[in-house]
């Protein structure tokens, strides 16, 4: 039988195979505050930095969910690699697990594509808040493609952490950027896209991740706790 809450595209695939609840289990961290985590654009729900994040903000009290896009799906079929999915299949399948958790303080967000596609959904009226994580401000090489008009108009709390190399928007050029006053940005420092520093920088890709991971929690737990 078919689940009307997972996208057509989705319905060969129990809930299980494509969301993935970290923590102490999804009966003991939903009633937690929780965190809908999407990847980005060329790896899936179980990549080592999607990992890496979603336990250690999980280790801090919050429910944390991830997913894979349709395409993605695909690609563990049967291992060809293939672009994503346009953005209104991917808004699709990122609505469907959102409708999910209705009942529940929700704040969603991703890494790069996945918090581009969070921050479109945010006029939800089940969103509390977005928090993105390398957020893809333009294609590496081509400034003048601005993707992030939208985020001088967001009406909800939403924190971008960005690594200060990111070649889709680095820190120079986003402190030039039309940001909404509900928008926070923290720069990670020396990080690239994946958050990684050079290593004379005296910073190591571990300490970034923790500082990912503890901005990420301590501002899901302060939007959730308004609300």
């Amino acid at each position: 039988m078919n689940d009307p809450l997972v996208p057509s595209s989705l319905q060969r695939h129990t809930l299980q195979e494509h969301l993935l609840v970290n923590g102490k289990g999804a009966d003991g961290t939903l009633e937690q505050p929780v965190f809908i985590f999407a990847h980005g654009a060329g790896a899936d729900m179980n990549h080592d930095f999607m990992a890496k994040v979603a336990q250690g903000v999980a280790a801090k009290g919050i429910c944390v969910v991830r997913f894979n896009f349709p395409y993605m799906i695909k690609r563990a079929e049967d291992g060809k690699r293939r672009p994503p999915d346009r953005a209104p299949k991917l808004l699709e399948a990122y609505q469907q697990v959102l409708a999910q958790f209705a009942s529940h303080k929700v704040v969603i967000g991703g890494k790069s594509m996945g918090g581009r596609m969070a921050s479109l959904l945010e006029e939800d009226e089940r969103v509390a808040g977005i928090a993105c994580v390398g957020f893809p401000f333009h294609p590496p090489g081509k400034p003048e493609k601005y993707k992030g008009d939208h985020l001088a108009r967001m009406s909800k709390p939403c924190l971008i952490l960005q690594g200060e190399r990111d070649i889709f928007g680095n820190q120079t050029e986003v402190n030039t950027f039309d940001f909404s006053s509900l928008i926070q940005v923290q720069f990670i420092p020396d990080g690239d896209h994946s958050m990684k520093p050079r290593k004379r920088s005296g910073f190591t890709e571990q300490q970034n991740i923790e500082q990912v991971v503890d901005s990420l929690a301590a501002f899901i737990l302060e939007v959730c706790d308004e609300q």
